[in-house]
């Protein structure tokens, strides 16, 4: 009986095409829309604790300023010194500390030349970022104290200045300065908010204080801490720790901040998982314009119908039958769309988390719910039309022109 119905449906529906696809189209945009938009958020928060993690775990970052990320305010907070970093590095909960000093330069090799950020760091700062060395070595700690010419560069400064050849052992010159090749990096690609990680020159931070930056300070530390304890245990040591050195009263706010990675990353997520609800929220309205079309159509069908309606409560059928009739058409129609929308969603996630670089992270429960969704349009949208079906008087019906 269900089948002979669906049946019935299913050739109603095609002896209008055009109309029928045109109905469904609004429940394939939602239910596409909705798919697409879950599917490319959960692949974008997968790729922002990604990067995240790739800076290096239980990690704790420190910047003077009041500021974790943006511009500082109107009065910048006095810098960090290294002293302050030999400092950190004797407290118990700290394993390994890089300060580090950045300065924008011009870097040339081989007739070809390009901007780049160069980071002054220490041997550890390789461990505490989590960067690999892919060919030749890190920095030694005669270099590091004698601010030695030599650098690390990343994948991009690799690619444009040497092209397919191997960097290690060659000359560069940054700024002013030559410098020797001694290492390259492992590639990362793109960072949390989409810069290129790769796009970095890693030299002695005492060779880009006195060289390059012309003074002593220290723009950030990172902190990588012992394996056992814990983030928020580090911190307090930390602030009081550097509290003292910066001669902050009781009562005085901190001149600078500590950042935890792993809760940075937890953010991230979190603001991108509220933009792709509300997003996919907006989306879903397009699954209730597609009920009304639905409905509005049903309707249409019914008035095209009523003679044949007529003679079949004539011949012996009852309402329910009628009822049951024009709620499957609903439902085979918002069914179609459903299932057309769903390929259609996820065709278009995956053609985004390949133009993004993101995972392209489907998920069942989604996709699950989004075909149900459109289910219960077809059945709350059709309703109204298949009970005017069901109520229409016989003999009414058989006179309608």
């Amino acid at each position: 009986m269900i089948w002979e119905t669906v049946r019935l449906a299913l050739r109603a529906l095609r002896r209008n095409k055009l109309r029928s696809a045109l109905t469904m189209l609004g429940i394939v945009i939602g239910v596409a829309a909705v798919i697409a938009m879950v599917t490319v958020g959960q692949g974008s928060s997968r790729s922002v604790r990604a990067s995240v993690e790739s800076l290096g775990t239980n990690v704790l970052s420190l910047r003077p300023g009041t500021h974790g990320l943006g511009p500082a305010g109107p009065q910048a907070a006095r810098p960090f010194t290294l002293r302050d970093a030999d400092a950190l590095a004797e407290l118990s909960v700290v394993a390994r500390v890089s300060p580090t000093v950045s300065s924008g330069q011009t870097v040339v090799a081989g007739g070809e030349n390009m901007s780049a950020n160069i980071t002054g760091a220490t041997s550890g700062y390789l461990e505490v970022g989590g960067w690999t060395i892919r060919r030749g070595r890190g920095f030694n700690s005669g270099e590091d104290r004698s601010g030695a010419s030599v650098c690390i560069i990343g994948e991009t400064i690799r690619q444009t200045l040497f092209r397919n050849s191997d960097p290690t052992g060659q000359q560069m010159r940054v700024g002013s300065i030559a410098c020797q090749v001694i290492g390259l990096l492992q590639a990362k690609g793109a960072g949390t908010f989409g810069q290129d990680q790769d796009d970095v020159v890693l030299m002695p931070i005492r060779t880009v204080q006195r060289r390059l930056a012309g003074k002593d300070d220290v723009s950030s530390i990172s902190l990588a801490l012992v394996p056992n304890i814990s983030p928020t245990r580090g911190a307090r040591e930390i602030e009081a720790l550097m509290r003292d050195r910066r001669r902050l009263s009781t009562g005085q706010a901190n001149d600078f901040n500590i950042m935890d990675r792993a809760q940075m990353a937890q953010v991230l997520s979190g603001i991108n998982s509220v933009l792709t609800g509300m997003l996919s929220s907006v989306a879903a309205v397009s699954l209730l314009v597609g009920g009304i079309g639905i409905m509005n159509i049903m309707l249409v069908s019914v008035t095209e119908r009523t003679r044949e309606i007529g003679i079949r409560l004539a011949i012996g059928a009852e309402g329910r039958q009628v009822l049951t009739q024009f709620l499957v058409e609903a439902v085979v129609l918002s069914l179609v769309g459903g299932i057309i929308g769903v390929v259609v969603g996820l065709v278009l996630a995956f053609g985004a988390s390949v133009f993004m670089a993101i995972p392209f992270a489907p998920q069942a429960y989604v996709v699950i719910l989004a075909f149900g969704f459109s289910a219960l349009i077809g059945v709350i949208f059709g309703y109204f039309p298949a009970r005017k079906a069901a109520r229409l008087d016989p003999i009414d019906a058989l006179r309608h022109e």
